[in-house]
């Protein structure tokens, strides 16, 4: 018997804007355009952005009670494979530079970074531990 347990749901409506130009709009309102094209992220780049996002979130989340960042940067890269002519990500990522100001409120939350960034993988980031679990994915049409 599975374990989890469904404690909240997520959603996105995506709306075709143009050729290869897309949009998603959750809930809220909030919208990004994606896509394949001058200025558009593509499909699997909002996929990495959503890791690192999640991630970042994470961690300023608790570091920014403590100090304000004078430089919060996250690169996130992934390698892309075939397999069998179907194609996935096989190994992401996610690499923080994070500097604080040199005064006692700065150098506690510098000094939280490494744990944050490890609890953000083992159990908070949502994004990244979707990626590395098996996740069933369906589709349907109307």
């Amino acid at each position: 018997m599975d374990s989890a347990q469904i404690v909240k749901q997520y959603a996105v409506d995506v709306e075709r804007v143009g050729l290869k130009h897309y949009r998603a709009t959750s809930p809220s309102g909030a919208q990004v355009d994606y896509g394949q094209g001058e200025g558009l992220l593509t499909p699997v780049e909002l996929l990495l952005a959503g890791v690192a996002g999640c991630a970042a979130v994470d961690v300023d989340v608790v570091t920014a009670r403590r100090s304000e960042p004078e430089r919060f940067n996250v690169h996130v890269e992934g390698d892309r494979v075939n397999e069998d002519g179907a194609s996935r990500l096989s190994a992401v990522r996610v690499s923080f530079d994070v500097q604080f100001p040199d005064t006692p409120e700065g150098r506690q939350a510098q000094s939280m970074l490494g744990r944050l960034i490890e609890v953000s993988h083992d159990k908070d980031c949502t994004a990244s531990r979707t990626v590395e679990h098996p996740t069933e994915v369906t589709f349907d049409h109307k």
